[in-house]
């Protein structure tokens, strides 16, 4: 039994014969209809290596964004060289996610276009364009993706200069183009990407950094992220003491905005492939359009606030999502946001609105691992997946 929801269901006026039965009694305390089998480590208490590897972040982006610079400054002048007035990225799964931040990224901060590719369109449809001044950036954590390497190598013959953004030095992504950025995020053993998406995120910093632009302090600002991570990990605690509450959890949705769409993306991923929920990712406008139909009483709302030129449009949405009475769950450092939720995470204030996503990302993951474990899964081997996915 789930005592602070069923709680309070308890306390409601009684329902006649064949009324309907609010969410936070029908989602969240009623065991699914069936359990996936355990594949557990002989490990007790069970840690499963995906918080492990959530834990090397903050040194692992920190030696990226060392190693990696000369390799973007590299990139920043061949794009001059070239005119470049176009970036176009490629990507699948996690990876797309992280494609996703690099567009608005690039847009505010480079004043460039951005465009996401569709992997069809080459490998299916055989479309030619010009891109003689597109940049083309490929993103696959093993380098292993084969319909991105095709991207890279078609786009290479229509004229763009191209760039793999890869954990795996010597990969095919890596080997078919012209400039690579290394993730440095070492071996990653969970299926599940947690660093090594952290990792492509710092190249798409280091990218953008390198072009110019109008943040000229970004390049020395993402030194001070690993601290901000760490900070981020001291709610870990926190976090692992709350996710009971929804180990029976089915479904809800995962909502952001901006820069922190890429948030929303990835850690309704990591519900979905960690936790085996229905997880749906939103826009905070976009889901105004429509979905937000779907919000009755109990229903569960994971909302994703940081400080910025989004928050007020995040205020907005939590308030309306009390107003239906939905579950809410808010990561924010933001009074108004956190006071409104049902359950809500006081993220480090402070935290410029530029650097927040992979902040965000962060609590996001945590969430998903915990939840995991509570609901008597193992994290790092998701069933029907493997590490590496080699689709066309």
């Amino acid at each position: 039994m789930c005592p602070d929801v069923c709680s309070s269901s308890a306390k409601s006026a009684k329902r006649p014969p064949g009324a309907h039965t609010p969410r936070a009694e029908s989602v969240y305390c009623r065991p699914p209809p069936r359990t996936a089998p355990l594949r557990r480590r002989k490990v007790d208490p069970f840690v499963p290596v995906m918080l492990d590897e959530i834990h090397e972040q903050p040194d692992a982006f920190a030696r990226a964004i060392s190693l990696e610079s000369r390799s973007a400054a590299a990139i920043a002048e061949d794009a001059k060289r070239r005119g470049v007035g176009l970036v176009m990225l490629a990507a699948r799964g996690s990876s797309d996610n992280a494609a996703i931040f690099g567009k608005y990224l690039i847009q505010i901060q480079n004043s460039l276009p951005v465009c996401l590719a569709s992997p069809s369109v080459f490998t299916c449809y055989g479309a030619r364009m010009d891109l003689s001044r597109a940049l083309v950036v490929g993103i696959s954590q093993s380098g292993e993706a084969p319909d991105v390497t095709q991207v890279l190598l078609r786009a290479s013959e229509m004229g763009a200069l191209t760039v793999a953004i890869t954990n795996t030095e010597g990969s095919p992504l890596a080997s078919a183009a012209d400039h690579v950025l290394l993730c440095r995020a070492g071996q990653e053993r969970s299926v599940a990407a947690t660093k090594t998406f952290m990792n492509s995120l710092a190249a798409i910093y280091l990218l953008s950094a390198a072009l110019g632009g109008h943040d000229s302090s970004l390049a020395g600002d993402l030194r001070t992220l690993p601290d901000w991570m760490r900070a981020v990990l001291s709610l870990s605690d926190a976090i692992a003491s709350k996710v009971d509450r929804y180990r029976y959890l089915q479904e809800c949705v995962v909502i952001s905005r901006g820069l922190n769409l890429t948030t929303a993306l990835e850690a309704a991923l990591k519900l979905t492939e960690t936790c085996y929920l229905v997880a749906e990712p939103y826009s905070a406008s976009d889901f105004q359009h429509g979905p937000i139909a779907m919000v009755d009483e109990g229903f569960c709302c994971i909302l994703f606030a940081p400080d910025g030129v989004c928050l007020p449009d995040m205020r907005q949405m939590v308030h309306r999502l009390k107003e239906r009475r939905a579950e809410v769950v808010a990561f924010s450092a933001d009074d108004e946001v956190l006071a409104a939720a049902t359950i809500g995470f006081r993220m480090p204030p402070g935290i410029p609105e530029i650097l927040s996503p992979p902040l965000y990302v962060l609590a996001g993951q945590l969430f998903a691992c915990h939840l995991s474990v509570a609901r008597g899964l193992d994290p790092d081997s998701p069933r029907g997946l493997r590490k590496v996915t080699r689709t066309w």
